[in-house]
């Protein structure tokens, strides 16, 4: 006699920030059914889940545009879950308002080598010193002196200026003035080893909880704001919006292009070892 088959358990590993929380709220909370599948949701920082997908830890990631390369051989990118500068992005914030020729004797401080703040950084001034603080210390940091400026992500984004830094670049700013395309910060990735049928359920899936989140935006900002780190409701609100937004829903044409020109540039920059060409699931 055969036994029917239990749901199949995919880890979703994400980061536990406000975007992320709002774009997984339709499946945290049961409004979008999974039939044939138990999504267990994951919560790390994006450095540690780009190092875990060197390993093929989790069914599902998040993981920065910029570690792509490193993975791609295990994982696709999901055409659904972008996380894309209009126009902004992270941004690189000293304790003085400090001149970008200031930078040569600087120590700045990066969320990660393989954040796609590091990448877009490196391509913006190759020669400047880095050294890598965890993202939500980098301020601290900055403050204390122990670093000459960092490169704010997440929410950080929203606040520096009230707590007393200076912006140097825009880091999203630049990258638009360079290409006309948005800077591709994060993205989700689908390990391949699912098979093709699984990994476009899922992309279904998680597509449709995003749609969920836009469509029921004020449940979902209930749910992100306890991810927040201290935003105010209109921060969140603006936050979200800045990352969750219908291009999160599809990369489109031009998004899609600024992957792949994101990752050419850093391969002829020599910051990454080797060309990809960049697969997306449910395009």
């Amino acid at each position: 006699m055969r036994v029917a088959a239990g749901p199949r358990t995919i880890r979703v590993a994400h980061s536990p920030d406000a975007d992320d929380a709002f774009m997984f709220y339709g499946l945290a909370s049961g409004a979008v059914p999974s039939p044939g599948y138990e999504l267990v949701h994951v919560l790390q920082d994006i450095e540690t889940l780009n190092r875990a997908a060197l390993e093929g830890t989790y069914e599902v990631t998040a993981c920065s545009i910029h570690a792509y390369p490193y993975i791609a051989d295990r994982y696709a990118l999901l055409n659904s879950g972008a996380s894309m500068g209009e126009g902004y992005g992270p941004v690189l914030v000293a304790r003085e308002p400090l001149p970008p020729e200031a930078l040569d004797r600087a120590r700045v401080a990066v969320p990660g080598t393989m954040t796609s703040a590091y990448l877009a950084l490196k391509l913006w001034r190759p020669t400047l010193a880095t050294v890598t603080v965890p993202f939500d210390h980098i301020l601290d940091a900055v403050a204390s002196g122990e670093v000459d400026a960092g490169v704010i992500i997440h929410e950080g984004q929203l606040t520096y200026g009230e707590l007393g830094f200076h912006a140097v670049v825009d880091l999203g700013v630049w990258w638009k003035r360079e290409t006309g395309l948005p800077l591709p910060l994060g993205g989700n990735a689908i390990r391949r080893d699912l098979g093709s049928t699984a990994m476009a359920e899922v992309a279904t899936l998680i597509r449709e909880s995003i749609r969920h989140g836009l469509e029921h935006r004020g449940l979902a900002l209930d749910h992100a704001q306890g991810y927040g780190r201290g935003l105010t409701r209109e921060q969140a609100d603006r936050f979200v919006g800045m990352y969750v937004n219908p291009r999160t829903l599809d990369y489109g044409p031009d998004g899609r292009e600024a992957v792949q020109r994101f990752l050419d540039r850093g391969t002829e920059a020599g910051i990454l070892p080797r060309r990809v060409r960049v697969e997306f699931v449910g395009a």
